[in-house]
């Protein structure tokens, strides 16, 4: 019997083909694992009519830890056009499985390491190494939405809020509402994480990011939280930034910054920025974590119009393994993948079409486990 039970998720288009790199570099580091597949996905939506099935979900319910490779995402009208004849007309609506996942195991830790490999031809500056901390269940992802907007909402904005006058008059079918929602848990738990992450691992600064000066009582209370939690870190650093300020600030002086912590969408949006500082999505790597249950992923889509080309960089899927061993406790193996990654990258003789290279996906997994 295996030590460890993985839920295989490889998902939609080139998901599928990083999911098989992985896993010869799994495989070549021996993790004495049982990967068990998974449905979900575009494709598993559009066949079945539910991205993320009761199959899946109690798979995940029963194993170690899951990997997962990428998901296709469309408007609603686009998703109902290519419903299955069978199902189209039963009121399915298209919601983004991951997002789901997020708050159904209350994964509420995105861990995003941004790491300057020694080599990268794509790397803004050699050196950089940030790691970003995104609230995962809360703020504008939460899927508290209305469009159209019904009339009681209306009638309950008018009584409440006087800047929401000046749509009360607007007809309900001519805007939306998205609501934003942080709690004092939410916000305290990531906070906590990221100061924790510093503590553990020597980092000497945790940045608070937020726009507590225009949305003043959600990136508020995110920020006075963050503030409390400071307090019982006095050997760390910490500061505060505003989003806007904070994707000019890490583009001038990335050196600056060591961990971020953000609500959900702004730590969506720096990470993807940290992300191309060190080599674009093809590095970018993450990890979904709670406190019984982990998903770990690239953070790159699909690709739908590279799909079984295998031509897309494995890179950010494999190091989004070795985060998967981290969390094992695998640290031996997890590092051997990390070095196995840094030395190809340095060597430069395997370089996939977004680093300069003609290498295939599955080479580049094949000259990584061979450094193993």
């Amino acid at each position: 019997m295996a030590k460890y039970r993985i839920a295989w998720l490889p998902g939609d288009g080139v998901g599928i083909e990083v999911c098989e790199a992985a896993k010869i570099v799994l495989n070549k580091v021996q993790l004495d694992a049982e990967y068990i597949h998974g449905d979900i996905g575009w494709e598993f939506w559009c066949k079945k009519g539910d991205a993320l099935p009761q199959s899946t979900i109690d798979l995940m319910k029963n194993v170690d830890a899951s990997l997962f490779g990428a998901i296709t995402s469309k408007p609603i009208k686009a998703a109902e056009e290519e419903l299955i004849p069978e199902l189209k007309g039963k009121g399915l609506v298209y919601r983004s499985p991951i997002v789901r996942m997020r708050q159904l195991f209350d994964l509420y830790v995105c861990l995003r390491p941004c790491k300057a490999y020694p080599g990268n031809p794509l790397n803004f500056k050699e050196g950089i190494d940030l790691v970003v901390f995104r609230e995962n269940t809360e703020d504008l992802y939460v899927g508290v939405e209305f469009a159209p907007v019904p009339q009681e909402l209306v009638d309950v904005l008018t009584k409440l809020s006087k800047p929401f006058a000046n749509f009360k008059d607007t007809p309900n079918d001519q805007y939306a509402i998205s609501c934003k929602i942080n709690t004092v848990k939410g916000s305290e738990r990531i906070i906590r994480e990221a100061f924790e992450f510093a503590k553990k691992y020597g980092r000497k600064k945790v940045t608070i990011v937020h726009k507590a000066n225009v949305v003043r009582a959600t990136d508020g209370l995110f920020l006075e939280i963050g503030k409390a939690v400071a307090k019982d870190y006095p050997g760390i650093q910490w500061d505060d930034a505003n989003i806007d300020a904070m994707t000019m600030w890490l583009l001038k002086n990335p050196f600056n910054y060591d961990v971020l912590v953000a609500p959900n969408l702004y730590g969506d949006v720096i990470s993807d920025l940290c992300a191309q500082m060190v080599g674009g999505l093809g590095f970018g790597c993450s990890g979904n974590i709670g406190e019984k249950l982990a998903v770990f992923e690239p953070t790159h889509g699909s690709a739908p119009k590279y799909a079984g080309q295998y031509k897309v960089n494995p890179i950010a899927t494999i190091l989004a393994a070795k985060m998967m061993l981290d969390w094992l406790g695998e640290k031996e193996k997890a590092v051997k993948i990390e070095n196995a990654v840094a030395e190809v990258i340095k060597e430069g003789k395997v370089r996939t079409y977004d680093m300069g290279g003609n290498s295939k996906t599955l080479e580049m997994a094949h000259v990584i486990a061979e450094k193993l």
